[in-house]
């Protein structure tokens, strides 16, 4: 049967969780090296991709305006074929109203190339900028795709950099927080933590003040504080108290 974790005393925890601030507060110096990169990699990735989106779809636009051409000269050269065909018919006919109506089919099949050769006119423009844009738009995917490479290149430099202290840290963090018995107080210092500007959830009493908020703190809270006895927290910022030599202690000073 696994032996039960002993309670620890209230200073214990103090020196525990002083402790674990030490090391997260190491491990964020390590990660604030890596800056803004982290974000500026998954952005210009996004970016990236977003180009390439839109370049499929300009390419899918370029092929339609294409199949539109090639249609309307199909329907040109169908359109001619049958005036053609109508103006030999018309050497044969039988009397005026066939001639009339085959008159009629020539003036119809021409009005349809006309309108086919505005449509081809038309699409050709559009054709010529979409082209236009397919050109740019692959230069800036280029562009972003080298940009994106050499910031990549950067914070990988960095990870490789910081990688084995930043996973030795994330070890010890790991085996302090085991250590904390009361998993309030805990869930307590990680809440502060992370609504702290500078991250520190445990403060030091500096000239008989909160070394967090700055506010004078009581000489029966201060005696407390040195006494170890309680956990204090500080009435104004909710940060948890230790006294100076607590932390020298802890710091090796």
């Amino acid at each position: 049967m696994a032996k039960e974790q002993q309670e620890l005393t209230n200073e214990q925890r103090l020196h525990t969780l002083f402790e674990l601030q030490q090391i997260d507060s190491k491990i964020d110096e390590l990660r604030q090296l890596q800056g803004e990169l982290p974000i500026e990699v998954k952005d210009m990735g996004d970016e990236v991709e977003g180009l390439k989106t839109r370049l499929k779809n300009i390419e899918a636009d370029i092929k339609e305006l294409e199949t539109n051409i090639s249609d309307r000269r199909v329907q040109i050269e169908n359109a001619n074929a049958s005036i053609s065909r109508y103006k030999e018919q018309q050497d044969n006919v039988r009397n005026n109203r066939e001639y009339d109506n085959l008159t009629k089919e020539i003036e119809y099949q021409t009005l349809e190339i006309q309108l086919c050769q505005k449509k081809i006119k038309d699409f050709s423009a559009a054709l010529e900028l979409r082209q236009q844009d397919k050109v740019k738009t692959t230069t800036d995917i280029e562009e972003r795709t080298v940009d994106l490479n050499q910031k990549k290149a950067e914070l990988n430099d960095i990870l490789a950099e910081t990688k084995e202290q930043t996973e030795q840290l994330i070890i010890r963090s790991q085996e302090l927080e085991g250590k904390i018995d009361d998993q309030r107080l805990l869930t307590a210092f990680k809440r502060i933590r992370k609504n702290a500007h500078n991250g520190l959830a445990v403060v030091t009493v500096e000239r008989d003040a909160c070394g967090g908020c700055h506010n004078k703190i009581p000489a029966q809270r201060q005696l407390d504080i040195r006494l170890r006895k309680k956990i204090i927290v500080c009435e104004y910022c909710g940060r948890i108290l230790i006294d100076a030599d607590m932390a020298a202690e802890i710091k090796g000073e």
